[in-house]
């Protein structure tokens, strides 16, 4: 059972994908350096650690110029990465191989790389930058091109950096070749030389050649007159002319060298062929390629490279690469169609089986370049496309068996004799590693040969095809029936031999079937053996040679092929290969052999195809269809089910693989005739069907659309399981077939049948039959126009299935169709031979579908056609006449209007230049007392933002009732029990765990924890710490950066409450006053400017979702403000309050009551006890929000103004007390009224069609981005504000950082030393996510926690909401690129955040520079906060709540005690705590 579960685990870890990731454009490149990897897309250069995580990204396009960077080199001996590109005249830059954001040099005006998109390769030769490209600067009268440079890597060089000057000259190969491709160049560390490998295309060939250079010169010149060159040949079965891509094979001894070669031919399975070269001795030149200067230039000398061995034939392979594994190579290759294949060579460059790594569900193909991962070289990195994988090569865990890890003939795969387990060597320390033997690809893993001496003793040898580091224990054991067949004295084993003596009498009754069973350790392999007499084996049928061959050889005989005899074995050897023994003796069987000439289909998806038709000569003897493809070793069989002389059919087996495959008839002797081609590809897919409606006759066409259809077999309709024939259109690529009949109305899902697979295709609907109702006919010359009247439906017909026929007599005439109408089908009859007057019936067939219509009389249709038609020409003249009239007004008209348009169009953006440039930040910055909330309404509002039910319970107030405060025995007991850090955690962890305890519940429990232990901070903070280790240690979180990002553990929320205690001080001495000031600053700000009081949306404001564009003319104006004071008349020295002529009522009386607090330090009264009257003519008038004199639109009142009431600068308004002068009160305020929004306007307009005529100001064309400088004028006028709260949070009072922030940040660092984390940006994040996203961003968006009294607008909240994006874009890592499509508020602060990022690294840089926090001062200082909120919260209240939890997760939580082998008392302490609160529960709950 244990070893079944065993091997689940390993094939559910097998089929894990490797890692993955996808980018925003094409991968162009991508190099390996220093353990890292750097891509190269479109747009950007990223740099990954080798598990594909993005440490780093450069942007490489600056829009609008285009730049294309082409030369990408990392130059690991100085620690940089080399890129050039295209940007204006070329460039060339050195980054910081750790840090791609830090450019080290930088030089423009240089072209290194290619200008076009055409292929490269650079590579450091030496210590130079060595590049091979295309001459993009060639002239047509050009008789020489530049074809490799040799370019200085460093300013001591000569000619100084980037320069390819050398001494006397420069540093370039010519050639006379104009057009030539670099494929692939390297460099050999051991005696430093290098290659370069191009395809060459001249009038009358193409070919490959190899260039040679001594790099371990020092000259640049003396590198480049070293060339030497070869013409390399692939290969002997067909010309293969150009390199797509190559490698270099580690070698100790020469230089092997692999390219893939093609013919350019992608129909052609063995199109492109993979062939090894040994390129050590370079020697000679190539006509047309020399150094600078040489005269002539490369006369041809030296011979053509020929391959060593072709070890590979594919239709489309695109990439290579390879390793070595003691004498084994195994090579790694990428194909066009998106596939990966390892494929392993034995020392003499024999191929083994082809394993299939990694197959895309599309058809991209992996780009030429592939790596393996730099640091454990168990993965191999492909591009494909947009997607970069990172593939795992090695895939020993799959197989299960010492036999099957034998089997797959894996190099790289042994068996671990003591892990019990195929692996690695590497993984399989101190023990036996049994692996394939050297040269043994071909070799089965028993072989055997009996010989016989004198003595009438047959000797069994047995051996294993096996090798081992150790010695294994070794066992063999022989049986025939479960008897033993050989004495123990006559066993022999000796890894990885045995042998076995027994009479010859056992051979001579005729074959024996022998068991042998082999013991390694534990793994016991069994093998049945038939043993025959190799002197009497006889057959007497017509080819009794081959069969006595082939029975000799599997028997371990001897088969002389001289004699044509089989005979006893001379000794211990290996066993004979049937194939090859027997081969010369097939020719000798006589029969008509068979020949494929077709098959039909020849392209199948990967899951197969049925009924197959194969067509041919001879085919009477063919049993069977053998199907090899190049990535199997073991073809695929198919049995024949239907036959005749000249076909047969036969069913195409899914594959594992893409690509072509041959395809054999196979005879009785087991021999495969023909060579016929299948191609397997990606299955079907479906985007859609057309039409998606059909009519319950039947017999509609209907089009699926999507790719690959050509393999779709037929289509099944569900649920009524219809299968309908298909046929696929060749030249639109779509399949199509006939709806069947049903009777009535439904939707019905499609399948398409793909051998034994499906594939969803959508949904077809059935629609009732067209009714046709009648027709009419006009006569039109000699033709006949018909007008067929039908009824509405929805099953959009079209004129290609629809055929009707008109009968006039015994004569029938096609009626060609027109038009068809959702009610109407138009169609003509084509007096062709004469004038067709009428007909009698018509006859309309559409599929299924069948319907004749008897003639009507058409003469009454024909008189209304008329009448109307005439109609239509009176109204016609009548309507151009008055149209003409009315048109020269409209002109006018409108002109005028676009006059007045364009000229408030230029009045509205100068006005918005003015303020920008006149702007000045005049706020007032004395606001008195600031109104602090007293310590713990802060702290409630933090821990229970929502202001549940808890808030106002978790806190003592004076009056409270006793009872609820104290801590009495119960909530001793329990809180005893937290205090136990072991239960706590169990606690915790236990309630995480389960599925129906969510976010809002954490968040209580941490909070409620926060409360219960307010009275003990040390504690606290040590749980927290346990917490979070707990919290990193977990394998959820694998990326260390997203840790803390939110809040969705206990612990995470328990640190938010941590934070806010422990900086409640430092918030009110050192951050309260800037926040207080910033808040106050925006509202008067806000207030300066037009407020619609309906929407909120001002004139100024930071946020462009609150951006007010319907503004009026407004006028500021200077009200003098007397308060009424008592009842006799006497009023209160004048205030001057500023106001706005567009101000309501209620705004008017909110700015009299702001401006009065501001000058006094205390409120007046409440803004709904007030009213006010303005002074007119002597006598005071009652001003009201809304009158009878307010203007109604539709439905819709515009609250009253003071430009309403004509109330002009200077006036008097007097402020009455609605208590003291009560019969004054006129009415409470519209705000109340829950349909406000919907009764009322101000400012902006209401969405009513009404004449507005009256309003020429409001029908003015208003553009949002017009007033976009407004929001710049509110950031100038606070932006002093802003940047005092930023430097306030940030900044170190007396230079040191409170306890808090130091001590956590010391945490932090800690932890990330004890889990060996050296990335400073994932400290950076840490303290990111625990400090200003936790606690500040709450304090900035929220300032009515921290302040009494302090109404939060949604406006002010979303004007708060820029200045916290703002707050945390100081702290992000990432670089921010803005343009024109970036929202407003990154782009308003966007000048800002670079200086504020580096304020915030060196705050970070000067707490960890502080010296360090002792646990002492923690410890007094959080005993000091302790104490000094004692008695603040309701300990009994929250400690009750919590026991809630504990009581509701019980035998959770006593469950993850006993898992964690908790102590007998905590599980007893518990229970006695249930038992406490269960038996009071009266006196208990309240």
């Amino acid at each position: 059972m244990i070893r079944h579960l065993l091997g689940i685990i390993v094939l559910l870890k097998y089929c894990i994908c490797g890692d993955v990731e996808k980018f925003d454009g094409d991968i162009k490149d991508f190099v390996v350096g220093n353990s890292k990897l750097f891509v190269l897309t479109d747009h950007r250069l990223h740099q990954m650690r080798h598990d594909l995580y993005e440490e780093k990204r450069k942007d490489i396009t600056d829009a609008p110029h285009h730049n294309r960077v082409n030369i990408l080199v990392p130059f690991e001996a100085n620690g940089t990465l080399i890129t050039c590109g295209t940007f204006k005249d070329g460039y060339c830059e050195v980054l910081d191989i750790n840090d791609i954001t830090n450019s080290i040099y930088y030089e423009s005006n240089i072209l290194v790389g290619p200008r076009l998109n055409e292929k490269s390769v650079a590579f450091i030769a030496g210590s130079y930058l060595l590049v091979g490209k295309k001459d993009d600067d060639a002239k047509a009268q050009d008789a020489m091109y530049s074809v490799v440079t040799l370019l200085s890597t460093l300013q001591s060089q000569t000619g100084g950096i980037f320069s390819r000057t050398a001494e006397g000259s420069d540093a370039i190969i010519q050639s006379t070749v104009r057009d030539v491709e670099f494929v692939d160049g390297f460099q050999r560390v051991s005696r430093s030389e290098s290659y370069l490998f191009l395809n060459a295309k001249t009038d009358s060939e193409r070919k490959v050649l190899v260039l040679w250079m001594n790099s371990s010169k020092e000259k640049k010149i003396d590198i480049i007159k070293s060339l030497q060159a070869a013409t390399i040949r692939c290969c002997s079965d067909k010309v293969r002319p150009v390199l797509v891509a190559s490698t270099v094979i580690p070698s100790v001894n020469g230089v092997i060298w692999a390219g893939v070669f093609s013919a350019q031919n992608q129909q052609d399975p063995e199109n492109s062929a993979l062939a090894l070269y040994n390129i050590s001795n370079v020697q000679g030149r190539v006509k047309g390629f020399c150094a600078i200067g040489e005269k002539p230039c490369g006369s041809e000398s030296g011979s053509e490279l020929q391959p060593l061995s072709v070890v590979f034939k594919y239709s489309s392979m695109s990439a290579v690469t390879a390793m070595r594994i003691g004498s084994w190579i195994v090579l790694f290759i990428g194909t066009s169609d998106g596939q990966l294949i390892k494929l392993v060579l034995d020392d003499k460059f024999t191929p083994g089986c082809p394993i299939l790594l990694y197959k895309s569900d599309d058809e991209r193909a992996v780009l030429p370049r592939m790596h393996f991962d730099p640091v454990d070289f168990k993965h191999i990195y492909i591009a494909l496309r947009k997607q970069l994988k990172r593939v795992f090569i090695v895939q020993c865990d799959k197989y299960i068996t010492l036999k099957d890890c034998r089997a797959a003939l894996d190099p790289l795969c042994g068996w671990c004799v003591n892990s019990h387990r195929c692996s690695t060597q590497d993984e399989c320390s101190d023990t036996s590693w049994v692996s394939i033997p050297k040269n043994s690809l071909q070799t089965q893993l028993f072989s055997f040969q009996m010989t016989k001496n004198s003595s009438r003793k047959i000797t069994l040898h047995l051996s294993l095809s096996l090798e081992s580091t150790g010695n294994p224990a070794f066992s063999c054991v022989f049986t025939k029936e479960s008897v033993n067949l050989c004495d123990g004295s006559d066993l022999l084993a000796v890894f990885p031999n045995c042998s076995c003596s027994f009479s010859d009498q056992m051979l001579y009754t005729g074959g024996l079937k022998v068991s042998a069973t082999v013991a390694i350790e534990d793994q016991k392999v069994t093998e049945m053996l038939t043993l025959r007499n190799c002197s009497s084996i006889t057959d007497n049928s017509p080819n009794a040679s081959y069969t006595q061959c082939v029975q000799c050889i599997s028997s371990g005989c001897h088969w002389s092929s001289s004699s044509k005899r089989c005979d006893w074995t001379h000794g211990p050897g290996p066993q004979l290969n049937i194939q090859d023994a027997c081969k010369h003796l097939l020719s000798e069987m006589v029969y008509d052999e068979p020949k494929i000439l077709s098959l039909e289909p020849n392209k199948v998806s990967f899951h197969g195809r049925n009924n197959v038709s194969l067509r041919g000569r001879n085919l009477e003897s063919v049993t069977k269809i053998c199907i090899q493809g190049d990535l199997e070793c073991i073809p695929k069989e198919s049995p024949v089910f239907d036959r005749s002389n000249d076909t047969l059919r036969f069913h195409i087996p899914p594959s594992g693989t893409k690509g072509t495959v041959k395809v054999c008839v196979v005879t009785p002797d087991d021999r495969c005739h023909g060579n016929s081609i299948i191609t397997y590809s990606s299955q079907p897919s479906c985007t859609g069907i057309q039409p998606t409606v059909t009519w319950s006759s039947g017999g509609r066409k209907i089009h699926v659309q999507g790719s690959n259809l050509e393999l779709v077999e037929s289509v099944t309709v569900h649920p009524s399981n219809k299968v309908l024939v298909t046929q696929y259109n060749t030249s639109s690529g779509d399949v199509w077939f006939h709806s069947h009949p049903y009777d009535g109305s439904g939707q019905f899902s499609l399948l398409l049948n793909v051998g034994n697979s499906t594939v969803d295709c959508g949904y077809l609907f059935f629609e009732s039959d067209p009714e046709f109702t009648g027709f009419t006919t006009l006569q039109v010359a000699n033709d006949l126009q018909v007008n067929i009247q039908k009824r509405k439906d929805d099953l959009n017909l079209n004129i290609g299935e629809v055929i009707v026929t008109g009968v006039h007599g015994e004569q029938q005439y096609q009626c060609v169709l027109e038009k068809i109408k959702s009610n109407a089908v138009i169609c003509t009859i084509k007096g062709e031979s004469g004038a067709v007057t009428a007909v009698d019936s018509l006859t309309i067939k559409m599929g299924g579908f069948l319907k004749e219509l008897e003639s009507q009389n058409s003469a009454l249709y024909f008189l209304i056609l008329a009448a109307l038609f005439l109609l239509i020409i009176l109204g016609a003249a009548a309507g151009f006449i008055i149209h003409r009239k009315s048109q020269r007004q409209m002109n006018e008209k409108m002109n005028k209007q676009l006059e007045m348009l364009e000229s408030n169009i230029r009045r509205d953006i100068r006005q918005g230049f003015v303020d920008l440039q006149t702007e000045k930040s005049d706020l007032i910055d004395n606001v008195g007392a600031i109104p602090f909330l007293d310590y713990k309404h802060f702290a409630s509002k933090i821990f229970f933002p929502e202001a549940g039910h808890l808030a106002p319970v978790m806190i003592r107030d004076i009056g409270q009732d006793s009872e609820q405060t104290t801590v009495d025995e119960k909530c001793q007991a329990f809180a005893a029990l937290i205090r136990d850090k072991q239960f706590l955690s169990c606690f915790v962890h236990a309630l995480e765990e389960q599925k129906n305890f969510g976010i809002k519940d954490k968040c209580t429990v941490a909070s409620l924890l926060t409360l219960a232990l307010h009275g003990d901070l040390v504690y606290l903070t040590e749980v927290m710490e346990d917490l979070l280790q707990s919290l990193m240690d977990q394998s959820s979180n694998a990326n260390p950066k997203l840790l803390l990002r939110r809040t969705e553990s206990i612990v995470e929320k328990l640190l938010t409450n941590w934070m806010s205690i422990c900086l409640y001080g430092f918030l009110r001495e050192s951050v309260g006053q800037p926040l207080f000031l910033l808040v106050s600053a925006l509202t008067q700000q806000i207030s300066k400017g037009p407020v619609d009081s309906v929407t909120e949306k001002a004139l100024y404001t930071l946020s462009e979702d609150w951006l007010l564009c319907q503004a009026q003319d407004f006028e500021a104006l200077k009200l003098k403000v007397v308060f009424a004071v008592g009842t006799g008349g006497e009023v209160s020295e004048p205030l001057e309050v500023n106001a706005l002529t567009c101000d309501t009522i209620q705004q008017v009386k909110e700015k009299i009551l702001q401006t009065f607090q501001r000058k006094f330090g205390f409120p007046f009264q409440q803004i709904r006890d007030i009213e006010i009257e303005y002074e007119k003519e002597g006598k005071f008038v009652m001003l009201q929000e809304v009158d009878e004199s307010s203007e109604i639109r539709g439905h819709v009142t515009m609250l009253n103004t003071l430009k309403h009431y004509q109330v002009g600068d200077g006036a008097c308004i007097k402020v009455i007390t609605t208590k003291v002068h009560a019969p004054l009160r006129s009415q409470s305020s519209v705000k109340d009224d829950e349909n406000f929004a919907v009764k009322y306007f101000h400012l902006v307009d209401p969405d009513i069609d009404t004449d507005l005529s009256k309003h020429p100001e409001k029908k003015a064309l208003k553009f949002k981005e017009m007033y976009l400088t407004k929001l710049l004028s509110t950031k100038v006028a606070v932006h002093s504000f802003v940047e005092n709260l930023f430097r306030s949070i940030w900044g170190l009072p007396n230079s040191r950082a409170p306890l808090a922030i130091k001590y956590f940040f010391d945490f932090l660092d800690a932890q990330a030393e004890r889990k060996k984390i050296s990335d400073p940006d994932v400290l950076h994040i840490w303290k990111t996510n625990s400090l200003p996203l936790r606690f500040w961003v709450n304090i900035l968006k929220n300032p009515d926690f921290v302040f009494s009294d302090l109404e939060k607008t949604p406006h002010l909240d979303g004007c708060l909401s820029v200045i916290a994006q703002a707050f945390m874009d100081s702290f992000s890592l990432v670089e921010q690129h803005l343009d024109k499509h970036s929202p407003t508020n990154k782009l308003l602060y966007g000048k800002d955040i670079p200086q504020y990022k580096q304020e915030v690294k060196s705050y970070y840089k000067l707490v960890k520079d502080q010296s360090s926090l002792s646990s002492q001062e923690l410890k007094i200082f959080l005993q000091g906060e302790s104490k000094k909120h004692q008695n603040e919260f309701n300990e009994s209240a929250a400690l009750r709540e919590l026991c809630k939890f504990m009581l509701r997760y019980f035998s959770e939580v006593s469950q993850k005690l006993e898992q964690t082998e908790a102590p007998d008392r905590l599980k007893e302490d518990m229970q006695n705590v249930k038992e406490l609160f269960e038996n009071m529960k009266r006196s208990a709950w309240s």
